[in-house]
Parts: structure tokens; sequence; C-alpha cells
């Protein structure tokens, strides 16, 4: 090894080191943070790639994952993801809210107690309702998919 490569070696495991650190700054970064409503955790998010496979991949650990789409027949999927969504989770014997939150992408995970839930969720002035089972240590989902139409209202 010549003196300059002695020299530069230093530096590289430094630069190396910085980038590794940057990467996992930047991979935590782009995670939703966790808020809380009425003793309910909950994680919205999934805007760009890295974060909607972030949340894909975490939704498993969280008892609800709701997520929201608008139908596009041009898309061979047939919807697009959606965001700034309303979400009222009720539970489905009272009637009483639980959470009311803003979506800030097309999922929204929530650590919802075991039970049954009625899920409201709006876009637009457009407000779609389905009902939730959430079972011990099993996670649930639902899927919100409007039409067309949401858009424009």
């Amino acid at each position: 090894m010549t003196t300059w490569q002695s020299r530069m070696r230093p530096v590289a495991i430094a630069v190396l080191c910085g980038a590794g650190l940057f990467g996992a700054l930047s991979a935590q970064a782009a995670n939703p943070p966790i808020r809380m409503t009425n003793g309910i955790e909950y994680m919205s998010g999934g805007i760009g790639k890295d974060e909607a496979q972030f949340m894909e991949t975490v939704s498993p650990r969280w008892a609800a994952t709701l997520e929201f789409a608008v139908k596009d027949p041009t898309n061979a999927r047939g919807a697009d993801f959606t965001a700034n969504v309303k979400v009222r989770v009720l539970d489905a014997a009272t009637g009483r809210a639980l959470l009311s939150a803003k979506s800030d992408g097309p999922f929204l995970l929530a650590r919802l107690d075991p039970g049954r839930y009625d899920v409201e969720a709006t876009l637009n002035g457009q407000t779609l309702t389905q009902e939730l089972t959430v079972r011990a240590g099993e996670p649930s989902k639902a899927t919100f998919v409007w039409p067309t139409s949401a858009l424009s209202s």
C-alpha cells in the first residue's frame, strides 16, 4: 500500500460510515409518525414507493389496516391510491366515535381493541361505511374504493 493509499483509507472508512448513517436516518425519516387520539394509536401515510412499502410491511403488526383508493378504469389494477380521507371509527354497539383522523396517505393503521367497529371514510364529501371486526392477535383490513366521481366533488 502506498503512503497516499494509507492516508486515504481512514477517509474512505469515514465516508462509508457516514453514508451508512445517512441511509439509516433517511429510512427512518420516511416512517410516518405514530399519533394518538382517545388512547388509540394510529399511523397514516403511504405516499411514495418507500413509505407505501413501509406501511404494507408493518401493517400485519397493527390490529386494523384501512386502505383508500379511487376507481380508475385506465389503471391495470383498477384503482389508484388516494389520501386526505377523513376517517371515523365508531364502536358498533354504541355508535360512539372512538377515533377521528385525516389520513395523510392511502393507509391508516390503528391499534384497536378486539371488537366490532363501523368505519366511515369520507373523500370530497362522499362517505363510505364498512363494518370491521378486530380479533385478538389477528390483523384486520378494510379497503375503501370510491368511484372516479369522488375526485371531482
